[in-house]
């Protein structure tokens, strides 16, 4: 079965807007839960524009799921990792220029950080995953590098429109197919929303979509409940003969 799990960065970034108590992302997350998430995930960056420590270490005391910490190699934020108690964890870029993350990991230029912190974080119990784009060479230096999982960025193809998008998603289709042949578990995500996720949710063999943004959106107007229940019946239409 496809999991879905939800991102609460976002939930963090309209509370930080005004520096205030609320909304809360760890309460947010309880609700995502209630309303049928199978997995919690958030991203501590270096430059703290969203989630925050004290906000990790609430949603590792409170999340019943599993909790997914995005990290960069940064030596700072490894260190928090490892300390964090978290079931999961997914090595990122990290600009602090971008907006949000622009693209995967350079596995084979960072072959021995990437080995060496996914090798210290798995000794920790937590499922280590890559973040890269669908690419053949990055998918071959991430079988090397000890880590099980990947986890496809998706956003060229949720940018793409028309012909574009079709040669992009054809990609995420060959590229989840090669990494499986090489021994890899496959995730996705990244500018997945209600329009354009059936397609991906669809790829054979992936076993986890990581989503946000829209979901938090969508919850601003209709409420945590429907934007669950919307995404995952789209994911199931999409999983249904």
């Amino acid at each position: 079965m496809l999991r879905l799990h939800v991102n609460v960065d976002h939930v963090a970034t309209l509370r930080q807007a005004r520096r205030v108590s609320f909304p809360d992302p760890v309460e947010w997350a309880l609700r995502a839960e209630s309303a049928g998430a199978q997995g919690i995930t958030c991203h501590l960056r270096k430059d703290r524009r969203h989630i925050q420590d004290a906000d990790l270490a609430r949603l590792r005391s409170r999340v019943r799921t599993l909790l997914n910490l995005e990290c960069s190699l940064d030596e700072e934020m490894v260190a928090i990792a490892l300390a964090s108690g978290a079931d999961a964890f997914c090595l990122v870029p990290e600009n602090r220029a971008e907006i949000t993350t622009e693209g995967g990991l350079d596995v084979r230029r960072e072959a021995a950080r990437v080995r060496g912190v996914s090798e210290r974080l798995a000794a920790r119990g937590g499922l280590v995953s890559l973040f890269i784009d669908a690419d053949r060479e990055q998918i071959a230096a991430a079988a090397d590098s000890g880590a099980p999982f990947v986890e496809l960025h998706t956003g060229c193809y949720a940018n793409a429109r028309g012909e574009a998008r079709a040669r992009e998603l054809e990609r995420l289709r060959e590229a989840a197919a090669f990494a499986r042949a090489r021994g890899l578990r496959v995730n996705a995500g990244h500018g997945l929303d209600y329009e354009n996720v059936g397609p991906v949710a669809a790829i054979e063999g992936l076993e986890e979509l990581n989503i946000g943004f829209a979901i938090v959106a969508h919850a601003v107007v209709v409420g945590v409940d429907r934007a669950l229940a919307e995404m995952l019946a789209a994911i199931a239409r999409a999983r249904t003969p």
